[in-house]
């Protein structure tokens, strides 16, 4: 017999399928910016433009009380020029939040619902209204008793009334969103809406249309106020870098003193009883917030600026020394603030449409409880 012819090796190649090939290899797309610039945008941003309407309208204050007390200034153009620029700065501003918001609507029309339907996010649905009133109050008063801004109110009242219907409503007829249960600082941002809308319209001479907007807002601003007062659930689950939204509590009755100061006339009884009733929460509430910039700092901002033009009209009415000097503080503080925030803002620029953004990771995890 021969020998046995030996026999090369037999190697075993497993060649893995195109398809899982292709599976391993392909990577996830990413998200375009456009994409990525609507999705995480939302009506918190607006914070923004309600800091700066603010600031026209503070800076067009200090203007008047200098040219009617003849107060010594360092620079007496120095506020009419800042009112100017500040005024192309927030129609800029307001303009392009207003159109990112409009194609978030059409092109992302599911994350407009979820936000509309979330007992935080529905809240903010005020702001891009309540700035577009303070356009309307930055207008001269001439200018502002024309046909076109009085149909620009009716075309801003409308939205913020519709709003007020369904936020109230679900209060009083849905058992799962009772005020107890969704209750939180940003619903004071409704009241806002309301007062805003009747200082506006006080001051193109609507008595009735504002006294009916100042009475819808003061009533379910004094429901939200003692329902927040007394801490009911829903209050811990609030995160901490949202925190800086518990400055409404200073927003909401210096807008409602400025409201009513337009309503009646003069700056009375009421009026400085609402300046008066303003809050201020312990420093330390903030301090978990401040570690890292967010949008939601801008929370600082429009609250104090308020209560800065609410004492500029109590300086009006008292003419003392002491509430002039009250109101040279709280507006020193309120441009220092506003710079601030400017600042932070063009630092953290890479930020500002972050993914994991407070507000959204706060919907999305109430939503799933």
């Amino acid at each position: 017999m021969g020998e046995p012819v030996p026999q090369s090796p037999i190697d075993i190649v497993i060649e893995p399928s195109i398809n899982q090939q292709e599976t391993r290899n392909v990577a996830k797309k990413p998200e375009p910016a456009s994409a990525s610039l609507l999705t995480r945008f939302h009506a918190g941003y607006f914070r923004i433009s309600l800091s700066c309407w603010g600031q026209v309208l503070l800076w067009r204050t200090l203007s008047e009380h200098i040219n009617q007390t003849h107060a010594i200034f360092p620079n007496r153009a120095l506020p009419s020029i800042a009112f100017l620029l500040l005024w192309w700065l927030s129609l800029c501003t307001l303009v392009l939040l207003s159109s990112l918001y409009i194609l978030r609507i059409i092109f992302h029309f599911q994350l407009e619902k979820a936000e509309f339907l979330h007992n935080v996010g529905v809240n903010y649905l005020f702001t891009p209204w309540i700035s577009w009133f303070l356009l309307l109050q930055a207008m001269p008063l001439g200018r502002l008793n024309n046909v076109l801004c009085q149909i620009l109110w009716w075309a801003f009242v409308i939205p913020a009334v519709i709003l007020d219907i369904k936020t109230y409503g679900q209060w009083f007829t849905t058992e799962k969103r009772f005020l107890s249960m969704v209750a939180n600082p940003t619903s004071q941002l409704s009241a806002m809406g309301n007062f805003v809308g009747a200082w506006a319209a006080a001051r193109m001479g609507w008595k009735e249309s504002s006294l009916c907007l100042f009475t819808l807002g003061l009533r379910h601003y004094m429901v939200v106020f003692i329902t927040l007062y007394q801490r009911l659930s829903g209050a811990n689950r609030f995160p901490p870098m949202l925190r800086p939204v518990f400055f409404l509590f200073v927003a909401a009755p210096s807008t409602a003193s400025l409201a009513w100061s337009s309503v009646s006339g003069s700056y009375d009884m009421p009026c400085k009883l609402l300046f008066f009733s303003v809050l201020i929460c312990r420093p330390t509430l903030f301090k978990k917030s401040m570690k890292r910039f967010n949008i939601a700092w801008w929370a600082y901002s429009f609250p104090v600026t308020f209560l800065a033009l609410a004492s500029a009209e109590y300086t009006k009415q008292v003419k003392g020394v002491v509430a002039t000097g009250l109101m040279l503080i709280l507006s020193g503080i309120s441009v220092l603030v506003f710079l601030a925030m400017v600042v932070f803002t063009a630092i953290n620029t890479d930020t500002l449409l972050q993914k994991n953004d407070p507000y959204l990771s706060f919907a999305a995890t109430t939503d799933a409880k």
